[in-house]
């Protein structure tokens, strides 16, 4: 296995937030997209996120254990991820997930680079 290092300090560094979810058998694909228009929409309402990413897998080897929407941001620096964890427009971004309850996991995660 390789050994990666990184000759930046985390806190001087962009930080990359990668959140994968699962979605429940059955799910509307309209919910879907209404969540993937609200995620997408984070980046104009949060200062600090330099880029957002989504997609669908299509790896061929089967090994995304039903965890098919993928959610990439990059932030300016570690002080903005922190910002934007409590940030009301996220708070209600997860409230949405809450409210459609079509989620069936999450995970989330994050290294800076």
């Amino acid at each position: 296995m390789t050994a990666f290092t990184t000759t930046v300090s985390a806190d001087e560094s962009q930080v990359r937030h990668i959140v994968v979810f699962k979605y429940k058998d059955g799910a509307d694909p309209s919910e879907i997209e209404r969540i993937n228009q609200a995620f997408s929409q984070l980046p104009e309402k949060i200062p600090g996120i330099l880029s957002f990413e989504m997609g669908v897998n299509n790896s061929p080897e089967g090994l995304n254990k039903g965890f098919t929407h993928v959610y990439q941001l990059t932030f300016t620096d570690v002080a903005a991820r922190e910002a934007y964890l409590p940030h009301p427009d996220h708070k209600r971004f997860t409230d949405l997930l809450g409210e459609l309850d079509i989620l069936d996991d999450v995970f989330v995660v994050d290294y800076a680079f």
